[in-house]
């Protein structure tokens, strides 16, 4: 099975160790961070993610994708290339977030105000924008990840 993992969440939530643990051995890695010298990260997102998936191998694409509009195009883009798409929500508090990204330094931190920004923006996922698989990851003692199958009733819940 070709898969499109789309990850979830808020800056410093968890998604790219959650990657590195759980998807690096079988996934490619597409992300934004790491197309900050390009003037058009979009496109060439798009293009990356067309070319593993053309290849045959799955990829994860790990951008914070709070907002349904950024999911579609993902998700359109993995069924148009016959893969299944699974979404991975990241379900941090922003205050544990706040906390985790005042640990970074460099480039790899990113002012409070991103995450201020993305919590206004995000939209929980659904099924119903067209998630084959969908999982809540969240962080447990010791920084092992607990991953969970969606419940749509949970989700809605908070």
């Amino acid at each position: 099975m070709i898969e499109l993992a789309i990850l979830i969440g808020l800056q410093a939530s968890g998604k790219s160790s959650f990657y590195r643990r759980h998807l690096a051995v079988t996934h490619a890695l597409v992300s934004k961070d790491l197309l900050r010298n390009n003037r058009r990260p979009a496109r060439r997102q798009t293009q990356l993610v067309t070319e593993n998936l053309t290849a045959g191998r799955s990829v994860a694409v790990d951008n914070t994708n709070v907002t349904v509009e950024l999911r579609k195009e993902l998700i359109d883009l993995g069924h148009s290339l016959g893969a299944t798409v699974t979404g991975y929500y990241l379900a941090a508090k922003l205050a544990d977030c706040l906390t985790r990204n005042a640990e970074r330094t460099g480039k790899n931190r990113v002012p409070d105000v991103g995450l201020f920004a993305a919590v206004k923006a995000l939209v929980r996922p659904a099924y119903s924008e067209g998630f084959d698989r969908l999982f809540f990851v969240g962080i447990a003692d010791g920084g092992a990840f607990d991953v969970r199958p969606w419940v749509e009733e949970e989700a809605s819940r908070g």
